[in-house]
């Protein structure tokens, strides 16, 4: 009895093609996802670029700093 309480708001149509609206929406946001994820990569292999530059700037200069407290 409770079995038919809690699932009781669940029903499937006869007629099929009332799935293909959520079909198409469903596609839609995979899609979607899939873009964004797409950009969140790019974006993120920019700002990897940009630390390493960085990062490498900063070895420079305190390489060039202790070769200059040496002499």
């Amino acid at each position: 009895m409770d079995q038919l309480l809690l699932f009781s708001f669940l029903s499937f149509p006869d007629d099929k093609t009332t799935y293909i609206p959520a079909i198409i929406e469903l596609i839609f946001v995979v899609a979607l996802c899939g873009v964004a994820l797409m950009a969140f990569k790019r974006i993120s292999k920019k700002q990897e670029m940009k630390t390493k530059a960085l990062e490498e700037s900063i070895l420079r200069e305190r390489q060039q700093n202790a070769q200059n407290t040496n002499q």
